[in-house]
């Protein structure tokens, strides 16, 4: 195999779905968030295991997102859609059936004007000051969008990877206030707002990283494993400079393995240096500029030369990936490389 293999653990994704949903009350509904082509990882996959587990509302960021989605689950989930009513949006939105969470006052109007009787949710904005309605507009228009019965209203916590962040406290006091007495469900929670408690799960509740076994849900099942075959394997004398720009000089006579796996696989070229992969259970540094295709490994140490290397497993997670380089695991997830040899358990059309 000349790419490498990431492996997607299906069943892994429905038990975190099931544990999270088993956090709120059974009178709050737990969604998905799957936008992104589900965080990299196949929304076409990874969406119907969630529906099998029992999920009915999934969350995506575009009308065409919503409708790729509806071709995947057919008519009876509900599709919801961050971005909202855009322009051009009416007629995807209602061949797909997809939800649009309106986010500003332009938006209720273009929705109210087009699609008078297609459902539609509300975004508030109790602070995050991204999407959402500002408390002045929606107090401005509260009484008409709320007559025009919108399915869900919702907000999104700006920190709740920070349980202890003040702006958690403030936003649910913000959110509380903006909604109290409405009759629509509400949503406040992702996978952070899920772990800080009852308080913000309202109605309903929306994770997305969590799913996909990353922070701030530490207990999650870990979801993907990723192996990267190698190409080739050479000695290299003191003194002697590995990948572009000279930037790793052996100190000694070493062995290297080039591995295929480069940033445009969703390998950082940040990842240099300071990561190690694993050669079975031992670890072997990066060496030298991950490049375009490819990266340096030393395995000096090793008493034979591997056929593969890992990059991600349950030990070796996106997070600690993502901590090489600076970022966080939402964004290795969803960089991950279409050159990999994609193969999922628990698929049931995978044999």
């Amino acid at each position: 195999m000349a790419t490498g293999t990431l492996l997607i653990d299906l069943e892994a994704i429905a038990a975190n779905w099931r544990a999270l949903d088993a956090m709120s009350s059974p009178d709050c509904e737990t969604g998905a968030c799957v936008k992104a082509d589900a965080y990299g990882l196949g929304v076409a996959k990874v969406a119907p295991r969630l529906f099998r587990a029992g999920c009915r509302a999934f969350f995506v960021a575009t009308a065409e997102e919503g409708m790729e989605l509806r071709r995947v689950l057919g008519p009876e989930p509900r599709i919801y859609a961050f971005y909202g009513h855009m322009a051009g949006d009416t007629a995807t939105l209602k061949r797909g059936d997809v939800v649009p969470m309106i986010c500003s006052v332009d938006q209720l109007a273009r929705h109210l004007e087009s699609l008078p009787r297609h459902p539609f949710g509300l975004q508030l904005d109790t602070g995050m000051n991204r999407l959402g309605l500002k408390p002045a507009e929606w107090a401005a228009v509260a009484e008409l969008a709320l007559r025009a019965d919108p399915v869900l209203v919702m907000s999104h916590l700006a920190s709740a990877d920070e349980p202890d962040s003040p702006q958690n406290l403030a936003q649910l006091a913000l959110f509380n206030d903006l909604t109290e007495g409405i009759d629509p469900p509400r949503s406040l929670a992702a996978t952070g707002g899920i772990l800080l408690g009852e308080d913000w799960h309202f109605d309903m509740v929306r994770p997305g990283i969590g799913l996909y076994g990353g922070l701030p849900w530490a207990e999650a099942d870990p979801v993907v494993s990723l192996d990267l075959p190698v190409i080739t394997c050479f000695d290299v004398e003191t003194g002697d400079k590995v990948g572009y720009n000279g930037t790793w000089t052996a100190p000694e006579t070493s062995r290297i393995a080039t591995v295929a796996g480069g940033y445009a696989d969703g390998l950082f070229r940040a990842l240099s240096p300071g990561m190690d992969v694993m050669a079975g259970p031992v670890p072997c540094p990066v060496v030298g500029r991950v490049s375009m295709d490819v990266m340096g490994v030393d395995i000096s140490h090793l008493d034979a030369d591997p056929e593969s290397v890992r990059v991600l497993d349950a030990h070796r997670t996106v997070d600690a990936v993502a901590a090489h380089a600076g970022t966080i695991g939402y964004e290795v997830l969803t960089s991950l490389g279409r050159r990999y040899d994609r193969r999922y358990r628990g698929d049931t059309d995978q044999v």
